[in-house]
């Protein structure tokens, strides 16, 4: 029960990001939790904890799956958009053969990716602006399932 309280404002912040974030934020929440949920799964795997990184992996998987892949716009984002949706299927496929063989190399290549493309991703940040608060059915509601 000690923990509640730091988990509580954690979850309030994560959800108060979310709530004004810019679309370009969201997506830098995304990926700092799929590389979070690396890290701690590594370091569960590392000390024998097989259900918390069981845990940790399946975290990550719906970051990437569920908000990151399916973030992009195919049509917009051309080539470019259909190369970046299947780095995100080979990351998926990644992590699971990750989980089920309790493979690190395969968790360290993924947050490699992820930190590589997050890297970027902080690169082309809009000039600053209105705050766009997601519609329904965004990103917004998939980064809740995530805190």
């Amino acid at each position: 029960m000690a923990g509640f309280g730091a988990k509580a404002y954690s979850t309030v912040g994560t959800e108060t990001g979310v709530a004004v974030g810019s679309p370009h934020r969201l997506i830098l929440m995304l990926f700092d939790g799929a590389i979070t949920a690396l890290h701690q799964a590594s370091s569960h795997l590392h000390a024998g904890r097989i259900p918390e990184k069981c845990s940790a992996v399946g975290k990550a998987l719906r970051i990437v799956d569920e908000g990151l892949r399916v973030s992009v716009d195919v049509e917009a984002g051309g080539e470019l958009g259909r190369n970046l949706v299947s780095l995100y299927e080979y990351m998926t496929m990644r992590l699971l053969q990750a989980n089920l063989k309790n493979d690190v190399a395969a968790l360290d290549e993924v947050r490699g990716i992820l930190t590589g493309l997050r890297s970027a991703w902080v690169q082309i940040e809009p000039p600053p602006g209105p705050v766009a608060v997601p519609a329904a059915g965004s990103p917004r509601g998939a980064a809740r399932v995530f805190a």
